[in-house]
Order: C-alpha cells, then structure tokens, then sequence
C-alpha cells in the first residue's frame, strides 16, 4: 500500500536556515531519505518552495479564480512530502517517525487511492 506523508511545520518554530540546528534537522532528513531507499520504501518525495510562491485555483460559476499563496491560513505550511510503499499504515507510521520535522511540526500520513489496481 502506498502512503503520502505530508510534512507541515510552523515557520516560526523551524530552526533557522544556516544555524546548527538547521544543519541538524538537514542531517536527519538524509538519515531518512537514506533509510527509506535503503529499505526499498522510497517511490518520491521533494520539498516544496515557500508559501509565498504557491497559486491557488478554483472554479466558481463557470469562472476560474486563482489567488496568490494557498487557500487555508493556518500556522503550519505544507513544506514537502514523502511517499513510500509499505504493508501497512504501522509501517508508515514508523517511517514517518524518521521525519525530523515531526519533533515541532506535524507528519499526516494518508493512504493513496489505487485507480489502477493490477489485473
């Protein structure tokens, strides 16, 4: 079963960008990079730019809508993803485990829908 773990975390509580502990928090996402590959889980996963970049779309009325930044306001900001090929969502717990970000952010894990199951 494949599962997405998205990563969010709170700007205000991330370490910042070039302090040891940012340095820290990088190490700790090529240590599970590195440990989901290893283990053969890994199918993709990137970090995203910035909220400040994001376009948001909606269609209302027949009319598309599109606006800067994403739609929700909410402190967390979906910052990248993961998404692994495991038994099931114990396992995917435990890979999300590895997240650093879990330690001042939060990991959703969320199965994928299978549209096209094999034959």
């Amino acid at each position: 079963m494949q599962y997405m773990l998205l990563i969010y975390n709170d700007p205000q509580k991330e370490p910042a960008y070039g302090t040891p502990a940012f340095q820290e928090i990088m190490a700790g996402f090529f240590a599970a990079n590195a440990r989901m590959k290893e283990d053969g889980v890994l199918r993709s996963g990137e970090g995203l730019q910035g909220v400040e970049t994001a376009t948001s779309l909606r269609i209302k009325s027949g009319k598309v809508e599109t606006m800067d930044g994403p739609f929700a306001e909410t402190h967390e900001h979906l910052g990248g993803y993961y998404v692994i090929d495991v038994a099931d969502l114990d396992a995917a717990l435990t890979y999300a485990a590895l997240i650093p970000s879990a330690h001042f952010g939060t990991i959703e894990v969320r199965p994928l829908m299978d549209y096209n199951p094999a034959s």
